[in-house]
Parts: C-alpha cells; structure tokens; sequence
C-alpha cells in the first residue's frame, strides 16, 4: 500500500477555514490541486497559451484587487496533475484565509481548487524551503481501457508484474547521477538527486508507483516509470534498471511515459512554518 503519513482527523487542522484577516502586507502560502489535461503546464507562458500559474494568478488577483504574482514549489509539466501543489505570494490587501480560498476558487474553473490558505513568516518560500517531494503515478492495468478519468491515470493493457519493478526499483534509493533519466530540455546544473524512497504497489487493479526525493530532474518520473514499465510487462529483468542508473545515458532507458498518469501529492517543510497535514491523494486512492 502507498505510504501516506496523514489520517482523517488531520483535515481539521485546515476546516474550517479561518475568518480572520491574516497580516497585511505579508505573505501567504496556499495548497491547491489541479488537473492538468487542459493546460500547457504550470508556468505562465509569453504565447498566451493556458497555463495553470496564469488561471490561479488571475483568480487572485481578483480577489485582491490588484495583480498578484505566485512562486511554486515545482513547476509541473504539461499535462501533469496535483493534489498537493504549495505556492506563496506578497499579498498587500488584508484577507482571511477563508476569502482567499473560496473568493479564488468561485473565480477557478472546476479542474483548479485551492485548499488551504494561510499565513508565514517571511523565512518561507514554496521552492526553496521544501526538503522533499512526492509523486505518484497511477496506472490502470486492466485488458480494456477505462470508461472514465482518461486525463487522470494512464492505461497500460499488458499485465505488470508490481512485484519485480518494485524490486527494480530500489535500484534508484539514495544520491545519485539521474542523467539516463533526465529529459532532453532540462535546465538544471547538476543531473544529481537523493531519491529517499520508491515503492510500486497495486490496488486492484490500479498499479501506483510512489516516490520521494529532495528534488527532480525533467521528466525524471516519467522517465523511471517508462523505464520500470519494461521490467514489469517481462521484457527486462529487475537487475537492468540498476545498469541503466549507471549507464547515465537516456537512451539507454525506457521511453517517458504519458503525463496523465503523474501527480504532485506532496511537499514536505520544516515544522517550523505550519503548513497543514493532508491526505495525499488523488482521492481515489484514500482509504
């Protein structure tokens, strides 16, 4: 079973939402999820095309009166989905937590909804400040294809075996060069990242890949998923994802898998700056 380190009762930690008016001239972070099927992906784009940071930056401001910029904690890609994306702005106007969440999200289309909002210190940034992130990817594995959430997990009709790629893949645990599965247009200094976890699991018929790590390269969990994919339909042995580590060579790994089947679930802080306990989600997977 996927971890999940929160419980029921933590959701009263953010319901209700608070009424009064957080500090102005301060800053706030907000918890949001989102599918991404319809959007070019997180970052505003010059071309005009929609993007998840512009529609959210839009509903904002509307709610402050003035224009208001967000920072995120990790800029999805097109297609993308998250349950747990963390970002904070300067706001100038003073507004409760509960304004900020449902004034933004009556302004949101159904596919965007903030969660949580509330106040922090000027120490925190939704990018910076985050010691870990956590992606799951849900797989359908079933012979026919679904009827239902195509922009929500991925079909694969081939049988996996979740036991041998969750062997593979511990392959991938600790500090590591990633560039066998970095993505052609990554812009990152450094193909070094500490994976602190990673499990495959199935739940009937759903097979969720989980995993953690202090950050990620482009496409680097599409990438592993892609290349896990090879070990689970029989056609690589578990043994294989430790040579295409070493290999540091894409092409020596498996394709990248579709985006629809990714989400951001989760960004852990320090204690220090409050941010709310969820479940990770998406819901479909919660007990």
């Amino acid at each position: 079973m996927p971890q999940n380190s929160t419980h029921p009762e933590s959701l009263s930690s953010i319901y209700p939402l608070s009424n009064s008016p957080l500090p102005p001239s301060g800053r706030v972070a907000l918890v949001l999820g989102y599918e991404g099927a319809r959007y070019h992906g997180w970052q505003a784009q010059n071309s005009g095309v929609s993007s998840v940071q512009q529609t959210l930056e839009t509903a904002l401001s509307r709610v402050a009166d003035t224009s208001l910029q967000v920072v995120c904690a990790g800029r999805t890609d097109a297609g993308v989905n998250a349950t747990q994306q963390v970002v904070h702005f300067e706001s100038a106007p003073s507004r409760s937590p509960h304004s900020w969440v449902m004034g933004a999200n009556h302004f949101l289309p159904d596919d965007i909804a903030i969660q949580w909002a509330g106040s922090v210190c000027d120490d925190f940034h939704a990018r910076y400040s985050a010691t870990s992130r956590v992606y799951r990817y849900v797989i359908y594995n079933h012979p026919v294809k679904p009827a239902w959430a195509h922009g929500s997990i991925t079909w694969i009709h081939s049988r996996l075996e979740e036991h041998r790629m969750h062997v593979a893949a511990q392959a991938l645990l600790g500090e590591n060069d990633f560039t066998s599965f970095r993505g052609s247009d990554c812009q990152s200094h450094t193909p070094f990242r500490n994976v602190s976890r990673i499990s495959v699991t199935r739940r009937g018929e759903l097979v969720i890949v989980e995993i953690e790590a202090n950050a990620f390269l482009h496409h680097m969990v599409r990438n592993i998923v892609g290349t896990l994919l090879q070990v689970g339909t029989g056609k690589q042995s578990p043994e294989w994802v430790a040579d295409v580590l070493a290999a540091k060579k894409r092409s020596k790994a498996g394709v990248t898998a579709p985006a629809n089947g990714l989400y951001l679930v989760k960004v852990h802080y320090p204690e220090q700056f409050g941010l709310p306990e969820i479940p990770y989600g998406p819901f479909f997977l919660e007990d």
